[in-house]
């Protein structure tokens, strides 16, 4: 369904602001909302990002289409195209024109608790049953909503944004425009135990280092970044982490990394730069993965990636060797009989 925003956009205004060149239509059409390809009707914009679709996009009576430059089959009549070189960002500056973020007003509930020693920047809005605790520093323009706690010491930049049920635990250091979806746990004890081998007990190890969360950072809802046994654990800026991952005491995670859903980093993993752990992927602890290494999900690293290396499996080997190892995997049986008959050698008469 076609959500309508606030007032009206030209094509050519849109154009301008996504980054895309106009090709046919009459640039001063007003566009009054986005819409997906499947339900999109004139008035609106959509977007074709996967050739999967091309059809529906050729086939849409939309206003325009966000596509790429090389796309065939628009403008036609009624229909314009917005090319650029990439469709996915151009829809998402899109989305923010559309569906602009809610914005919170200034301002403290009656019933969050602050301590007397905790600063709080300018334009702050502050949610019910928010805790705060001592010589907490929060950034200008940030928003802490419903049932946030934030522990002693911690610090935030500016224009950080906790969603409800977030826990910064104490002393994390938080740079400008991060982001905490809901249930997110910064800075929990990390998994460190020593084995009493007279008794048997398990003693735990004291953690006493920190979560250091870089700018423009994004932590999704349920995932939790332990701090270090001593030291740091480390998200560094750009980064982006999905649901249910946990990142393990004293690891980091490199500029403009993306570790989806489940992804697990055993202690003192080190993640490079610019690098995708698809979902369910595990990482063993005291390793390195490389800068610029995609990892296909499900897939288990036992020791340090090379950088710019794509690899899957459990353990991991290079893609294109486990595509072909897949496609041989379901013919095992068959070929286990041929080399047990040619082992049994020719029947005697």
């Amino acid at each position: 369904m076609t959500e309508k925003m606030a007032g009206k956009i030209t094509l050519r205004e849109l154009a301008e602001r996504i980054g895309a060149r106009l090709e046919g239509g009459m640039a001063e059409t007003n566009i009054l909302g986005m819409a997906p390809l499947e339900s999109a009707k004139a008035g609106d914009v959509t977007f074709l990002t996967s050739r999967k679709y091309a059809e529906q996009a050729r086939a849409t009576t939309a206003s325009a289409v966000i596509c790429t430059e090389e796309f065939t089959g628009l403008p036609k009549e009624g229909t314009a195209a917005l090319r650029c070189k990439n469709p996915d960002l151009a829809r998402a500056k899109a989305l923010n024109i559309f569906f602009p973020p809610h914005k919170y007003q200034a301002g403290i509930h009656t019933t969050a608790v602050i301590d007397a020693s905790a600063k709080i920047g300018k334009n702050a809005h502050i949610g019910p049953y928010v805790v705060i605790g001592a010589n907490v520093v929060l950034g200008d323009d940030c928003v802490v909503l419903a049932h946030v706690v934030i522990y002693a010491g911690s610090k935030t930049g500016n224009r950080f944004f906790a969603h409800a049920h977030a826990v910064v635990r104490e002393n994390c250091m938080i740079g400008d425009d991060v982001e905490l979806q809901n249930g997110v746990v910064l800075g929990a004890n990390g998994f460190g135990f020593a084995k009493d081998t007279e008794t048997g007990r398990w003693h735990r190890i004291q953690q006493t280092g920190q979560v250091i969360i870089g700018n423009n950072v994004e932590i999704h809802a349920n995932s939790c970044i332990d701090r270090a046994s001593m030291q740091e654990t480390r998200i560094a800026d750009g980064a982006r982490i999905d649901n249910l991952v946990h990142v393990g005491h004293g690891s980091t995670v490199g500029e403009n990394s993306l570790l989806c859903a489940q992804v697990g980093l055993a202690g003192s993993t080190e993640i490079g730069k610019n690098v995708v752990l698809a979902g369910q992927v595990g990482v063993a602890g005291h390793c390195r993965v490389g800068d610029d290494v995609q990892v296909v999900a499900q897939s288990g690293i036992p020791g340090d990636v090379e950088d710019g290396r794509i690899v899957s499996g459990s353990p991991i080997m290079d893609f294109k060797v486990w595509k072909r190892s897949t496609a041989i995997f379901p013919k095992l049986p068959e070929m286990a009989r041929a080399i047990r008959l040619l082992e049994k050698g020719p029947e005697k008469p």
